[in-house]
Formats: structure tokens, sequence, C-alpha cells
């Protein structure tokens, strides 16, 4: 039975010294070969570099694996690589399919109940405990996160309000009258709700009760953080959360209150997912302070594993890890998600990151900060030309040329680059209720 101590629900894992949780993991990639090995799919994969599943039972065959990339899984299309009978899954999930068809995942019993054990450890790690109350934002249907908050609410023994994202007018006011204490929801539509509250005349400060907000489906900046806990009532933290479906759900990385502080994530669940941070040009292991890509392998998932999957999202790796006051030494603590090597804009010659556009965006007072946007005037990351897109904030007396100019001069500051804003009435930019598409071709 498990026995929870203040920061984490089962701490016979989650305090674990490295070298104990690299044991563990070595133990769990074995049984992992040995699973795959059942798999023609997965053969005919390990195969291609002269090996055989079962050589996971040595991780430095995991190093010579080739990697796992969303191509080959649709090339398997319909249910690729599920690695067991279809009649043992319970369920499908999927990726968003914005660019494609969506590449379905499977969850059979027991992979429903190790998302669930996942979700609790984070959620219980953000200081949730049983009897709180929660709004799950997340959306559902064939996406991951729904689902996920669903069944870990449940495992932790919280109350759930399953309303997912959109009802704006219906949940700020059910956040006053319901007293939820927890918000699941992507970090761009709580600010819509903050937004629509006060235009009913709710002050979220005095009529809500959140203690605590889990953002996912997007990175945030940290001021945009900021901005959001300051509209919140004393006390409130936002918690990043990091996960994809191909990982098995919003579950890869999160925050505990210390790493909160710090603008970062511990890898809270690496005794079932392995994680390597790698350069995304040389495909070798990055050290602390320097940025690579994350690659994921599922341990324990039974339907739909992975092996090296790339999930093309870049992170800079913690200065130092395990020295967090939470007592979770053994497992990796990583920054916010920065962008991805392959949404990565070559503008003239200098790279440009999604994020940090919205970092000056959310650090300039009399902008709209969920609402930005930029246009590129052709598709591919080395576009000829990039504008900016921002909207003035209902309250601002200025003048938008000059708010527009504030916002040119930061990014320049900040890129090296002459970047064109314009300013816009707030309302007019596309809003996301869940993950945001920020870059958009307009010829």
């Amino acid at each position: 039975m498990r026995k929870p101590n203040e920061t984490m629900l089962e701490p016979e894992i989650e305090a674990l010294e490295r070298d104990d949780l690299l044991k563990l993991q070595n133990g769990k990639l074995a049984a992992l070969g040995e699973r795959l090995a059942r798999s023609p799919e997965w053969v005919e994969h390990f195969r291609q570099a002269g090996l055989k599943p079962g050589d996971l039972a040595d991780r430095q065959a995991l190093e010579a694996l080739p990697f796992l990339e969303k191509s080959q899984l649709r090339e398997r299309y319909p249910l690729p690589m599920l690695g067991v009978e279809t009649a043992a899954v319970q369920r499908f999930c999927a990726t968003s399919g914005t660019t494609g068809l969506p590449v379905l995942f499977g969850f059979t019993d027991n992979d429903i109940d190790l998302l669930a054990r996942q979700v609790a450890r984070q959620l219980y790690s953000h200081g949730v405990r049983p009897g709180d109350r929660g709004y799950n934002g997340f959306g559902f249907g064939l996406w991951a996160g729904g689902l996920a908050y669903d069944i870990g609410m449940a495992e932790l023994g919280v109350t759930n309000f399953p309303l997912g994202p959109g009802r704006s007018d219906l949940v700020v006011e059910w956040l006053k009258d319901m007293e939820w204490t927890l918000a699941t929801v992507s970090p761009v539509f709580l600010s819509s709700l903050i937004r629509a509250a006060k235009e009913k005349g709710i002050d979220p400060k005095r009529h809500w009760k959140l203690q605590h907000a889990v953002i996912g489906g997007q990175s945030v900046s940290r001021a945009f953080r900021d901005e959001l806990e300051a509209e919140m009532p004393e006390g409130f933290r936002s918690f990043n959360t990091y996960g994809t479906t191909e990982a098995g759900g919003p579950i890869v990385a999160s925050t505990c209150p210390w790493s909160h502080e710090r603008d970062e994530m511990h890898l809270m669940n690496e005794d079932s997912v392995l994680v390597e941070i790698l350069d995304p040009e040389t495909l070798t292991p990055v050290g602390p302070g320097e940025v690579g890509e994350l690659v994921v392998t599922t341990l324990d998932k039974e339907a739909s594993p992975v092996v090296r999957w790339r999930t093309r999202d870049l992170v800079r790796v913690a200065e130092h890890s395990g020295g967090c006051p939470c007592g979770r030494k053994g497992m990796g603590a990583i920054g916010r998600i920065i962008g991805r090597s392959d949404d990565m804009l070559k503008v003239r010659g200098v790279i440009v990151y999604p994020s940090q556009i919205e970092d000056v965006v959310a650090a300039t007072p009399g902008t709209v900060k969920e609402a930005w946007q930029i246009y590129v005037d052709q598709p591919g990351s080395s576009p000829n030309s990039v504008t900016v897109a921002i909207e003035q904030e209902n309250g601002y007396n200025g003048n938008p040329d000059d708010l527009a100019a504030a916002v040119g001069r930061s990014l320049t500051s900040r890129l090296g680059l002459k970047v064109p804003v314009e300013c816009h009435p707030a309302g007019a930019l596309p809003r996301y209720e869940a993950k945001a598409q920020r870059v958009l071709v307009r010829s």
C-alpha cells in the first residue's frame, strides 16, 4: 500500500537515487524486449539496425537502435506497432492529425491503470489532495488529455467536473459557485476564462477558490505564467506539465512547488518512461544547461509502445538535477519546452523560436497575452519574411503604433533581427482552446 509523504505519492519510487532508478529502468528494458519479440513489426524494426528486441537486456543496445518517426507509423496505417492483439485494447487515443491522418495509439486495461497512477503522482506533487474539486478543461474524444486527467483525478480521489474546453460563460460561473480548487486547462484558455470572468463582473482573485492549475497542451513563457498567477487568489500556482500521446499521455514531466519557482520540470515518471535528451543535429546526448530534443521510450506500456520516439520538442537540461527540496534525487529535470526542432524558423540566417516571441509579448504592458500570431510568407522552416501580429488590451489608452513599436524594439533586442509588428484591436486574432497554432502562412 502506498504511503505518501508531503510531496510524493509514491516515495519508494520517486525518491530513488539515480543509480537505483537506472537499475529499475534496465530491468524494464529487458522485459520490454521480451514483449516486443512477440511482435513481427517490432522484430522487423530492430532488424534494420542488425539487432533483435531481446538485445534490450543490454542498455547500450538502445543507443544503436534507429529512431521511431511519425512517418514510419503512418506507413503502417491503420494500427501501427500495436504490440498486442486488437481485442486486448480497451480504447484508442490519437495525435491531433493537423498535418495528415491521426496516428492511433492503443491502451490496454493495464495501460489505463498506469496512466491513472502517472497523472495522480503529478497532481499530488502539485499539492492536490483527495477531496479537492477539479475542473477538467482538457479535450475529450480521441485526445489523451481529457481521459488522462479524468482517470488521474479518480485515482487520487479528486471530485471531477469534466466540462472540457469551451463554454466559458458556464465555466466562469461554476468556478465561483462550485468552489473548484483545481483546473486542468490549456494556458491560453485559462487566460481567456480570466478575461471572460471580468467581463461578467466576476473577480477571479476574490470570487474563485482556485489554488492549482495544471497547464498543458503547449508551453508558455514565465512572463505569461506570472501574469496568470497575478490574476488569481492568493497562493494560486500554475504548474507546467508536458507529455505526448506517443509517450502515453501528459505524463513525461511536471513541476513540484520548488521546480515551479525555477521554471523547471521533473521527469516525474522516469520509472515508466525513459527519456533521452539529444542534440537534434548530431543525435548525441547533451549536458546540463544545453538544449536538446526529447526522445522517449515507454517501458511499461503494453499497447502501442514506442522505442526512441523523436518528439521533436526542444528543452534545456537543468543545470543541477537531484538537489530539489521536494526530495526527487534520481529523476532528471528540464526547463519548459522552448520550441520544436521541426517548427524552428530560420529567418535570414537567424534561428527564431515561437517561445521567444511569446516572452516579448507577455512582458510588454498593454498587449493581450494569449493573442499573438506569427505570419510567414511561405511554408517551411526558412521563410523569407516574418511578421508578428499582436492585440492591444481593451483598457490600453496609448497609440497602437507605439505598442507595436515597443514590441518590435524588444524583438530586435531579443532576436538580433528586425521583425515587423502589427497591432490589432482586442478580439481580432484567433483564439485557441487547446494547442495554439502560432505560425501561419500569409501571402
